[in-house]
């Protein structure tokens, strides 16, 4: 295979994992939003609330089904537990939560 055809395939790959991607999330700062997980220690409330690592609480088939509900469920965590967090940085959260646990597509 040739060198162009490889950055082709490659290009093509990064444009599908893209469409992918839920529109309410296109463009978050996944970075930041996994920087803000570890700060506010997510993890650590969802042990408590949930027990074991805390994963139990990630349920796509449950409450949260949807791209939207997720980025609405972590607008609530920041504002009951009063984050501080700018809009942008609660799409950036979600948007990993939905990488890592949930994975909504469009």
């Amino acid at each position: 295979m040739h060198r162009p055809s490889l950055l082709l395939i490659a290009a093509a790959w990064a444009l599908s994992a893209q469409a992918q991607e839920p529109a309410i999330f296109q463009g978050a700062d996944l970075r930041l939003g996994a920087q803000l997980l570890a700060e506010h220690k997510c993890a650590a409330c969802h042990q408590q609330k949930v027990g074991g690592d805390g994963s139990a609480i990630y349920r796509p088939n449950g409450r949260i089904n949807s791209a939207g509900l997720l980025r609405g469920m972590v607008e609530h965590c920041n504002t009951e537990l009063n984050l501080g967090l700018f809009p942008e940085e609660v799409t950036a959260l979600a948007a990993v939560l939905n990488r890592d646990h949930y994975r909504f597509a469009r």
